[in-house]
Order: structure tokens, then C-alpha cells, then sequence
């Protein structure tokens, strides 16, 4: 048995297919195996640091295989041979996707900031014991996904669950824990303009127009935009190739909770407008914006379905 997150793995989606993959383990009593679609990012790689894990193994074919899915239920954000393989659960907290199985599955699908939050508490239904290098994974995940509990997306059981892990994981200062974990995640001096434009990145299909939305969340976006120009040339680029509708890349400022977009549309006012911002030169202004799941991906939705 395999568990594995979204295609440009976050926190979440590297942290949850290690918690789920041991409580699986113990709860099943057989071997499963965490597995991940790409390398993880810098922020990523602080947590298994921080917790004493190997990176587990990347694979992008699981055709024949049985798996669980965690921090997605959509299968363009799945291995392309995904269709192939037997889905036996899905843990998740965003909308519902396209998944289709054939056979029955266990699904753990809540509207919680953290999908690492809805796997603690199968750990706490299940009565089972967290290890406590799996537990500073999964406060790591919750304290990233809800921008330290500050994001639109929180609910108190994302807090109750951090605090609780933060104890099984011997970690007695969050602030000066998470901290540490966002310097991590903002170092982007080394990461190739062709790759940040692509981090955490997700593809949408609303009505019969593909949204590619990636996200940067940085503790100052100064870094980010001294880079504009680059940035911009390889969105255009990769709209280019592979045929957008559009193309976004929200930079999210964590520190003041606001984000500045970039932007390649076929609609590009439209989709400001959408969005509830405005045009500053070639950036769209979305003040008091974090969460692509919840202030970004709705409203899309709803204009262009």
C-alpha cells in the first residue's frame, strides 16, 4: 500500500503521506509506504530536518498499485496513471474533486484548514499512539497551511490539533518553531525563476478553461518582485506551452497576510475583478488574501463555470 500527496508537494502533502502512511501501518497491521510526485521544498525539506526523517521515495507511476490520496481528490493532480491504480482512501480538506473508483473507499474529507489535522484525529479515533517525529511533521503542515492559524481556512480544531502535536513532538515555543520554519520557506535567493513560478502549483479545470495557480508565500514579497521581470517572462512562457486560460502566481506576504499576483490571462481584467483586486502596473493588488482554496479558487468558480 502506497500514500501519496498532489503533484508540487507542500508541507501538507509531504507531512500527511508520512503520518498517514504509520498510522495506516499500525492501525492495519501491514506495511504502507509514504511516497511524493516531486522533490520537496525548501520549507519542506526544514521539517524533515527538524524531525530526523529521510525524504520519502518519488515516484510518478502508481498504475497497479494500491493507494491512499491525501491533500487532493483530483486526478490532474495525480499521477498520470492514476486511473489505473486502486484507490482505497482519500484524506482531504478541499472541495471535492473528480475521483471515480470502482470499487468502495474510505474517505476523511473535512473543512479544516489541514489535511494533517483530519489525520491526527483518525490517529485520536483510533486511539493509536503519534510517533513524535511524525508529530513535528504534522504541526509543521498545520502551522504552514494555516499561515500560523491566521488564514481564512483555520478552524479551532487546525488549533487544538497543532497543540496537542506540539506536545507529542517536544516542542515547547510554536512562535519561535514556526518562525524558523517560514525563514525557511521565504529563502528563495537560490530557487530559479522557472521553478518558483511553478511551486505549490495547481491546475484547475472550470467550465472547459484549465486555471494554473501557483503560490509563493514568502514573510516579505520585496525578494519576489525585485525578481518581476524574470518571473513574468517565464509565465508567459509556460502559459504558452501548455495552453492556459490563465496563469497565476500569487506571492502571499505571510507576515501582513496580503498577496500581489502575477498574471497571464486571456482575461486578465476579468479575472482581477473576479478576485476583488486591482491593477499596479502588471500586478493584481488582493489585499487581505491567502488562501487559494478559499478566497481565490470560489470566486473563479463561480464566474467562469
Amino acid at each position: 500500500m502506497l500514500v501519496l500527496g498532489h503533484t508540487n508537494p507542500d508541507c501538507d502533502s509531504l507531512a500527511g503521506s508520512i503520518s498517514l502512511s504509520a498510522f495506516l501501518t499500525k492501525r492495519d497491521g501491514k506495511t504502507v509506504t509514504p511516497i511524493m510526485q516531486g522533490e520537496p521544498n525548501a520549507e519542506g525539506l526544514f521539517l524533515l530536518e527538524q524531525a530526523g526523517l529521510a525524504c520519502p521515495e518519488i515516484r510518478t507511476s502508481i498504475a497497479g498499485e494500491e493507494v491512499w490520496i491525501i491533500d487532493y481528490s483530483d486526478f490532474n493532480q495525480a499521477p498520470k496513471d492514476a486511473r489505473q491504480a486502486k484507490i482505497r482512501g482519500i484524506v482531504d480538506h478541499h472541495k471535492l474533486g473528480d475521483f471515480e473508483t470502482d470499487e468502495q473507499l474510505e474517505a476523511w474529507i473535512w473543512p479544516c484548514g489541514c489535511s494533517n489535522t483530519i489525520v491526527y484525529n483518525m490517529y485520536k479515533i483510533h486511539n493509536i499512539e503519534i510517533d513524535q517525529k511524525v508529530a513535528v511533521m504534522m504541526l509543521g503542515a498545520i502551522l504552514s497551511d494555516t499561515v500560523h492559524f491566521n488564514s481564512p481556512t483555520c478552524t479551532q480544531i487546525d488549533i487544538d490539533a497543532a497543540h496537542e502535536l506540539a506536545k507529542i513532538a517536544g516542542i515547547d515555543d510554536i512562535d519561535a518553531f514556526v518562525t524558523a520554519q517560514f525563514a525557511a520557506k521565504s529563502d528563495i535567493a537560490a530557487v530559479p525563476s522557472e521553478e518558483l513560478i511553478l511551486r505549490d502549483l495547481k491546475v484547475y479545470t472550470i467550465g472547459e478553461k484549465d486555471f494554473s495557480i501557483a503560490q509563493v508565500e514568502i514573510t516579505n514579497v520585496d525578494s519576489a518582485l525585485a525578481r518581476k521581470e524574470e518571473l513574468q517572462a517565464e509565465l508567459v512562457k509556460y502559459k504558452a506551452e501548455f495552453g492556459y486560460h490563465t496563469a497565476l502566481v500569487l506571492l502571499t506576504d505571510i507576515t501582513n497576510l496580503n498577496s500581489i499576483a502575477l498574471i497571464e490571462s486571456e482575461e486578465s481584467e476579468l479575472v482581477a475583478e473576479t478576485l476583488g483586486g486591482t491593477f499596479v502596473g502588471e500586478l493584481i493588488d488582493l489585499p487581505s488574501v491567502v488562501s487559494r482554496k478559499k478566497q481565490v479558487l470560489p470566486p473563479l468558480q463561480a464566474q467562469f463555470k
